[in-house]
């Protein structure tokens, strides 16, 4: 019963509260704003950001990275000395069965190697994949073809080259290369393939160095039956902890490693990291700005109802009663001001997003792209985390001043 009566006086202080925030509707008005806007800058700023690790993390993904890596325990730390001793069968019944599993689209192998590729009187080195060609479309879709197209499955001679590489090499669409490599006895290789097509990434020191060719013809250069990694696509990113769980619970004695994608994106997770960074520098400065505009708000407030807080305290009201007073009204701006920003923050992320957010080419890459914000549920309770703990912070100084007010001096205030 006591408890009832309780949130009964305390409903009660909070509607009155909210009745002097309607009545000093002016200022109160100021520090609603001042809310508002911050909380629409964090979400527009934390918005964009959201963006930036979705579209980095979904186009690392789709240019040929995957969700889940199948390989042999010791491959990455040892594959680039040593590769052919992490070779493991194309087709085996282990993989298979990964197919068949719900969320798989489908496991790409792939076989790395490097060598010489020579066209006329000019030789360069390049680093190569050999892949299956149709699972390679679902693979890499993101991968932009520039000249060309992509190899058909069965030109099984054709290749694909980094625009840097054709470039420096003086080959064209058409034009018959030569690839060399070394194989796994200490012998020398050699086959003969076309080009088929040209590609560009991201990375510009990638496209100088990189090519792409069937894995039979691979096989063949290298004189080898087996693949370095067999890539697995799932149908949703956010599946990707969830199935790598399931995998090394049911296929832990197979004898093969299982790694995420996050674990191999280097300069996604730096990313990630240097703009989390900035994102909460700018949550400090909002709740600084929010922190300074509420609490002289709430002071001016304080000093306007000097006499009021006197004939509060003279009729008998507790000094507790007149902290939690100031305090609900602090907490009542920023209730109003943080759904306001919240509500105004979606609606123009929405706008913005359709418009679109020019953005200028990324490095080695010749042509920009539209921007978006991305706002999910996580980032409004947070910003509006944020509106109520700054004006309760902002709160706490005024009311507690309010609190301490001596009666008689009160009262005396203005006469």
């Amino acid at each position: 019963m006591l408890k009832k009566l309780d949130l009964q006086a305390v409903y009660s202080e909070f509607e009155s509260a909210f009745r002097n925030i309607v009545r000093q509707y002016r200022r109160s008005l100021f520090g609603i704003s001042a809310v508002a806007f911050g909380v629409i800058a964090l979400l527009l700023t934390a918005g964009f950001v959201e963006w930036i690790f979705w579209a980095a993390r979904e186009g690392a993904i789709e240019s040929g990275l995957g969700h889940i890596h199948i390989m042999r325990p010791g491959y990455l730390e040892n594959g680039q000395s040593d590769p052919y001793k992490y070779l493991m069968p194309e087709n085996s019944a282990t993989i298979s069965a990964i197919e068949k599993l719900p969320s798989v689209r489908t496991a790409a192998p792939r076989i790395g190697f490097n060598g010489l590729i020579s066209h006329g009187e000019t030789t360069l080195s390049f680093l190569g994949e050999g892949v299956n060609l149709e699972k390679e479309r679902v693979l890499s879709p993101s991968l932009l073809v520039t000249e060309g197209q992509d190899p058909a499955p069965d030109e099984a001679k054709s290749i694909f080259l980094g625009r840097g590489l054709a470039e420096n090499l003086g080959v064209v669409v058409g034009d018959q290369v030569v690839l060399m490599a070394t194989t796994p006895k200490g012998g020398f290789s050699a086959v003969e393939a076309k080009v088929r097509g040209l590609f560009t990434t991201v990375s510009k020191a990638y496209d100088d160095s990189a090519l792409r060719v069937s894995l039979p013809l691979a096989q063949k250069l290298l004189r080898v039956s087996g693949i370095h990694a067999s890539i697995i696509v799932l149908d949703d990113t956010a599946k990707t902890a969830d199935m790598l769980l399931t995998l090394r619970s049911d296929f832990k004695d197979e004898g093969i490693q299982f790694v995420p994608w996050y674990d191999m994106a280097d300069f996604y997770n730096k990313t990630v990291t240097l703009l989390s960074r900035q994102v909460m520098v700018v949550e400090l400065i909002i709740a600084a700005v929010i922190v300074l505009s509420i609490s002289n708000t709430m002071t001016m407030n304080v000093l306007e109802r000097t006499s009021e807080i006197g004939t509060c305290l003279a009729i008998g009201r507790r000094r507790r009663q007149i902290l939690r007073q100031f305090l609900f009204e602090g907490l009542s701006i920023g209730l109003i001001g943080g759904a306001l920003g919240v509500a105004l923050g979606w609606l123009l992320s929405i706008v913005i997003s359709r418009v679109g957010i020019p953005m200028p080419p990324p490095p080695g890459m010749s042509e920009g792209y539209s921007g978006a914000i991305m706002l999910t549920s996580r980032l409004a309770v947070e910003a509006f985390v944020l509106a109520l703990g700054t004006t309760l912070l902002a709160s706490v100084y005024p009311a507690w001043r309010a609190s301490r007010m001596e009666i008689v001096d009160a009262l005396r205030h203005n006469r």
